[in-house]
């Protein structure tokens, strides 16, 4: 040992008071005598109790290791592995040096990471351990992930969010995925779980970190929990004890005062701790808390007090892991006594490790002296420093190896950190009213939906997401009459309360956005959505006008999402909320609703996907426009009937100037088949209005006696009925110098000239009947074999708009597109869109002499005024998917069934597979042989079609899965198919089928 200072000296006699301010403490003439602390301690599991498992224990070869240790070091050594100092990765070269100080000359026991960079601390780590004769403790507070501390690393959701949970399982899955990224990290403690009941709506520093007030609750989370962290070999510590719940002060700024009974402390506050005691908690950190009922001595903190940490917490409650003390620097300890009395006292109490002491230095001289005056016996000091040993012999420090930096990054920021975050909020959403079932929203066709932000943070996802649903118009104003006067006509109104998720922001709503609120209440049928803490509920007092209550917790991006797909019944509601509000809901409250099955959206691996292997089409968009094989691309994958992969690339055309959006709207082309005429006739069908044998002459009498009246259903639809692939139907309508005739034209609209086919041109209404003539006219195959053919389409819309009374545009809408939610779909689009939407898809210098924008790209289609039955449909991935995906259903969607499942098996079944014809009733199928339209690697279950403006939709019944691939590849001009001949839209469809895992 050390000599003792002539200034240690001089502080005898004023020590000695502070060593008699301890409980228990007797000061005789010759001697200052501890009875407060074991004079010996022979075994460390002295303070075990009955029902607690053994689990601190190790071999003999641990305790040999620990006991070699231990014998090995100096006084000031075992003094040193008391403190875990804080360090910071985003400090300077000055603070990596005092702590490279500390170490060396200290010997600190370990150091507790706060703010900086993940690589940056993985290196001050190897850096400080490289420097320590015995390998440090590394800890840190990732509460809620690394992502509370670092940058660069990944952000779950708050407790009080999954305190709304039910699965446990879940809760389970995000402590291992906690655990395995502590230990990338090189860390051996995660600071947590919060096991503090929070019973304070007011409490200022706990709130959103507990699980919430209920204590078999909390006790639930955070055991599994710390189940999920501890089985990755990284101890969790419970805090903050006795309980900081109840507290209306910060301990960070001032002592708070706890002024509930031993009973009450016994029977709730310590509730977690015994059962997680059981259930093998590695570490407990100690609060700065006044407790009367537990300590008798005026305004002092529970850290200090041996009553609460040995008496209590060793003693009655029977922990025998590792006692920490929370922050020594906080302001309700640091303002207390000297740092160098605070930490001896933190000691003196029963606390084995010191964090964030503020002056090791003199702590030490103070611990030095002490032990020199008998203060506290080798016994006490054998039995923290012997157990933190323990504890790092268990964490493998004995054999320590230095922090992989390389992929750190990556490793951290997984795929699966995003696919659980999905599951935790599909889980977490809690719905508190739902007065006559407004959610999910039903019926989209009957529903004009408003949404309205309230609040002061984003919104983009959230509102996004409802437009992928239906037609949603965002309104504001500050004005209420005039927001009123907007909302008039609307169904619905969504309210959206978005808050920072910034930790301990206040987001209690203000007098003016409660009174705003109120007042939509009262004038709107209304779900209002809260992006916040529960809490921020509080200040409501009347509920009765809002239909719809949504708590969604945080107002992260997935949280948005996930809210979005629960109103329109993607999902159902699950969660319970953690907390009470007022005398309006109770705790663990919460609605269910109903599932529709709507396509909703998640993380690939959700559904058995892989997403790194679904990266690989960003490189194949970019191959296409690289190569100017087109100048923009969407590209949606779904399965399951969830949307896992849509993105948008490149721009509207090859001068860059709009890039491509999810939102935007592209002529599919021949996509029309399938999406507006085949559905309608699928419903003929499913009516028995016709069947497969019923003849051309039967459905349409203009094929009365002409060489197709005998043409059936099946071969028509199968394209095996012998028909010309198309005809010129607009050389018909060219004067002698190849020019749009005035007999056929108008440049503006007229009553018999209202179809416009491009700026300033406009055809006869009536020619669409010259197209049918020459179609009844036309000849036919003389011999029966498979051939594409457009006029089947055309024939099949003259059929439906005769049958009904009703355009083909209006059919879609009413039948289909309105209730599917399918807003962004349209023939002519120009009439409902704005122009900066849609890509342009060619500059037709043959015939319009115009770039198309907005007008389609077939002149066939165009001739009959932008509606036709093989061309026409304007959309974008997330409509199409859709369709696609009621298709995938077998007829139903969102819960209403549109044809039977029957029809569908009919119509996509290939009845001439056996002659070499793969199509399907309407549907293309795969290739029969080497060359087609998929991949080769989809079933021959699949079904599809592709477009000529270079777009494709298919889905696959076997893997559940929807693609679709949009483009507008003819822009400027449509000459060679590059797009085709690369087979970009195959080699994508690949890349999808071998990102399937399971």
């Amino acid at each position: 040992m050390k000599k003792i200072s002539i200034k240690i000296l001089f502080t005898y006699v004023l020590f000695l008071f502070v060593a008699a301010s301890c409980v228990g403490t007797k000061i005789n003439k010759n001697k200052v005598i501890l009875t407060n602390v074991p004079v010996k301690v022979q075994n460390l599991d002295s303070l075990a109790i009955t029902n607690t498992p053994i689990l601190f224990d190790l071999q003999p070869e641990g305790n040999k290791w620990v006991d070699s240790v231990y014998n090995s070091m100096t006084l000031e050594e075992k003094f040193g592995q008391l403190f875990m100092v804080a360090a910071y990765s985003n400090k300077d070269s000055a603070h990596i040096k005092s702590i490279d100080q500390l170490i060396i000359d200290y010997k600190i026991g370990g150091l507790i990471f706060f703010q900086g960079g993940p690589v940056r601390q993985a290196k001050l780590s190897n850096r400080f351990q490289s420097k320590s004769k015995v390998p440090l403790f590394i800890g840190s507070d990732a509460e809620w992930g690394l992502g509370m501390r670092l940058d660069s690393t990944y952000t779950y959701p708050w407790n009080m969010t999954l305190g709304a949970i039910q699965d446990m399982k879940l809760i389970e899955k995000l402590g291992v995925q906690l655990g395995q990224q502590s230990k990338r990290m090189g860390l051996h403690f995660n600071f947590a779980p919060v096991l503090d009941i929070n019973s304070n709506p007011k409490n200022p520093i706990i709130g959103f970190r507990s699980f919430g007030e209920d204590k078999f609750k909390v006790t639930e989370h955070a055991i599994a929990l710390m189940k999920g962290v501890q089985s990755q070999g990284v101890y969790s510590t419970g805090k903050h004890f006795p309980g900081h719940g109840d507290t209306a002060m910060d301990s960070h700024k001032g002592l708070p005062t706890i002024n509930s009974s031993k009973e009450r402390l016994q029977d709730v506050e310590f509730y977690p701790y015994k059962k997680m005691f059981h259930e093998g908690l590695s570490s407990v950190m100690v609060a700065h808390l006044n407790v009367p009922s537990l300590e008798s001595r005026t305004n002092y903190p529970s850290s200090i007090s041996y009553n609460v940490v040995t008496n209590i917490l060793q003693n009655e409650l029977g922990f025998k892991g590792l006692i920490f003390t929370d922050a020594l620097n906080m302001k309700s300890v640091s303002d207390f006594k000297l740092p160098s009395e605070i930490n001896f006292e933190a000691f003196m109490a029963g606390n084995d490790v010191l964090l964030f002491p503020e002056n090791v230095p003199a702590a030490i001289e103070k611990f030095t002296l002490a032990y020199s005056l008998n203060l506290f016996t080798a016994e006490r000091l054998a039995f923290s420093v012997k157990k933190i040993l323990k504890f790092k012999y268990k964490a493998e420090l004995n054999s320590y190896k230095a922090i992989e930096t390389d992929n750190l990054y990556k490793e951290l920021n997984s795929v699966e950190n995003e696919a659980l975050h999905y599951q935790l909020y599909e889980n977490a959403i809690t719905v508190l009213k739902n007065t006559a079932a407004v959610l999910p929203i039903k019926n989209l066709d009957l529903q004009k939906i408003a949404y309205v932000k309230i609040g002061d943070d984003n919104n983009d996802a959230f509102v996004a997401t409802l437009k992928k649903y239906a037609e949603v118009t965002v309104i504001a104003d500050a004005n209420l009459d005039s927001l009123q006067a907007k909302l008039a006509s609307f169904t619905t109104v969504i309210i959206g309360y978005h808050k920072s998720d910034v930790a301990f922001r206040n987001d209690d709503m203000r007098a003016d956005e409660i009174a705003k609120i109120a007042f939509l209440a009262q004038n709107n049928n209304v779900i209002l959505d809260i992006f916040g803490k529960p809490y921020a509920l509080l200040p409501i007092t009347n509920y009765q006008n809002i239909e719809g209550l949504v708590v969604s917790y945080q107002n992260s991006a997935i949280a948005q999402v996930v809210s979005a797909e629960l109103i329109f019944g993607a999902i159902e509601a699950k969660g319970k909320l953690p907390v009470s509000i007022n005398t309006s809901f109770k705790v663990n409250d919460g609605l269910s609703t109903d599932k529709l099955n709507r396509l909703g959206f998640t993380s690939a691996e959700n559904v058995g996907m892989d997403s790194e292997i679904l990266t690989k089409i960003d490189g194949i968009a970019a191959k296409a426009i690289n190569a100017k094989m087109t100048p923009g691309i969407q590209v949606l994958v779904a399965r399951n009937g969830k949307v896992i992969y849509q993105k948008s690339f490149g721009y509207h055309t090859y001068d860059k100037t709009i890039k491509v959006q999810n939102s935007d709207i592209y002529d599919v082309a021949s996509l029309t088949k399938i999406l507006a005429t085949l559905p309608n006739v699928m419903l003929q069908y499913d009516q028995q209005k016709i069947n497969l044998e019923t003849t051309l002459g039967a459905m349409s009498p203009i094929f009365k006696d002409s060489n197709k009246q005998n043409i059936n259903f099946k071969d028509l639809l199968s394209h095996y009925a012998g028909l010309p692939a198309g005809i010129p139907f607009y050389k018909a309508t060219m004067d002698k110098s190849k020019l749009p005739s005035e007999i056929y034209f108008r440049k503006k609209s007229e009553d018999q000239f209202s179809k416009q086919l491009g700026d300033s041109l406009f055809i006869r209404n009536d020619f669409s009947d010259t197209i049918m003539e020459m179609i009844v006219k036309s000849k036919i195959l003389s011999k029966k074999e498979y051939k594409y053919s457009d006029l089947t389409f055309m024939i099949l819309k003259d059929y439906l708009e005769k049958t009904t009374g009703k355009t083909l545009d209006v059919l879609i809408q009413e039948n289909f597109y309105r209730s599917l939610g399918m807003n962004n779909s349209s023939f002519n689009p120009l009439t409902k869109f704005d122009k900066n939407r849609i890509p342009p898809t060619e500059t037709d210098t043959y015939f319009r002499r115009q770039l198309l924008q907005g007008y389609v790209n077939d002149l066939s289609a165009a001739l009959e005024g932008g509606v036709s039955g093989h061309a026409g449909i304007f959309s974008n991935a997330m409509d199409v998917a859709k369709i696609m995906e009621l298709y995938l259903q077998k007829g139903s969607y969102g819960n209403q069934r549109y044809f039977s499942e029957k029809t569908f098996e009919d119509f996509n079944t290939c009845y001439f597979c056996a002659v070499g014809n793969r199509r399907g009733v309407g549907f293309d199928k795969p290739q029969l042989g080497i060359e087609g339209p998929t991949c080769g690697c989809a079933s021959m279950t699949s079904f599809g079609h592709t477009g000529y403006t270079g777009t494709m939709a298919w889905a696959d019944p076997e893997t559940q899965i929807v693609y679709v691939f949009l483009s507008n590849r003819t822009y400027p001009i449509a000459n060679e198919n590059r797009l085709s001949k690369a087979n970009i839209r195959e080699d994508i469809q690949k890349i999808i089928y071998e990102a399937i895992k399971n």
